[in-house]
């Protein structure tokens, strides 16, 4: 077929070796994924702590202005592109996808603008300024370039998509064991806010996500003037209908004193149900996913193993 098959395994081996690197560094550098979230929310109690007891000059100091984050802004307001709606949305994207720093709002809205800039007009240089692609028709010329000024548009939005994705998923599964704690909690005779304190220290290496947003409720609640926002800003943060189930009922149960364990206790079945019928689900999916694999894959390399010596010696006989 024209192929080169000493360049073949020496860029196998070549890539091969870059993987091994890659498992080494990853192996010799392994971080403390709790580091990272306690400092997030040392920083929100300082800042709770900042806008309820301190002066002005402490405010000042606290609140620290990032000056990439302030010419980003400055372009885009000269540009007329950026909107209060726009930065709003996108900075409840962020909280969802557990990213706490609301200046990065600023950089996917400048994202959206320079990516399509940049790699569209890479794609326009390749395709119209040079040779790469002169056998392709003017409709996959024209195709690749939309393609690819659509994907550099998209792109931070399916970034923050996958990310919102991945973490409610990992708070799904917590979900439950969190609150059967919450209930044990409640019948021990602790309040709220310290219930979900505790309960947040006892699940934060399982369930690393849902036990952040426990003890960021639990700063909140210790020192909002409304504990009613801390469970709003709960539901908020995490784009799941069953934590919009915890937290309505526990707002009921702020409001009108109903006992909270026996409501946890029956949203906590509902929720296990609800997992087993989902697991129960993609074991029935399995069947048929594995089929396309399974025909493409391996039922190629039995036929060669079963049938190829069957058929060498048939060769030989001829």
């Amino acid at each position: 077929m024209g192929i080169d098959v000493l360049w073949v395994a020496t860029m196998l081996s070549g890539i091969a070796a870059f993987a091994v690197v890659i498992a080494i560094y990853a192996v010799t550098t392994v971080r403390d994924p709790m580091a990272k979230r306690v400092k997030a929310l040392t920083d929100r109690r300082e800042q709770l702590k900042a806008g309820i007891t301190a002066s002005t000059k402490r405010r000042a100091k606290l609140v620290q202005r990032n000056d990439t984050a302030d010419r980003m802004r400055t372009l885009l307001s000269t540009l007329k592109v950026l909107q209060d709606s726009q930065v709003k949305t996108v900075q409840t994207k962020l909280m969802q996808a557990g990213i706490r720093s609301k200046e990065w709002a600023v950089a996917v809205i400048f994202g959206r603008l320079v990516l399509p800039i940049v790699f569209g007009g890479l794609a326009l240089f390749l395709v119209y300024g040079t040779d790469m692609v002169a056998a392709y028709g003017p409709l996959k010329k024209y195709g690749i370039v939309a393609v690819t000024f659509i994907l550099s548009y998209k792109a931070p939005d399916i970034f923050l998509k996958n990310k919102i994705t991945k973490r409610s998923n990992a708070i799904r599964k917590g979900l439950p064991d969190a609150l059967d704690l919450l209930v044990i909690c409640a019948e021990a005779g602790l309040t709220v806010d310290a219930a979900f304190g505790r309960v947040a220290r006892e699940l934060g290496r399982a369930y690393p996500e849902l036990g952040d947003e426990f003890t960021l409720t639990a700063i909140e609640l210790g020192f909002l003037t409304e504990r009613r926002q801390a469970f709003e800003n709960l539901a908020m943060r995490v784009n799941l209908d069953a934590v919009k189930g915890v937290v309505t009922t526990m707002i009921q149960t702020e409001k009108y004193g109903t006992p909270l364990a026996s409501a946890l206790r029956v949203l906590s079945a509902e929720f296990r149900n609800e997992r087993m019928m989902r697991a129960e689900e993609k074991a029935a999916r399995l069947p048929a996913i594995m089929t396309i694999p399974l025909i493409l894959f391996i039922l190629p390399t039995l036929f060669v193993v079963i049938l190829g010596p069957a058929a060498c010696s048939i060769s030989d006989a001829f």
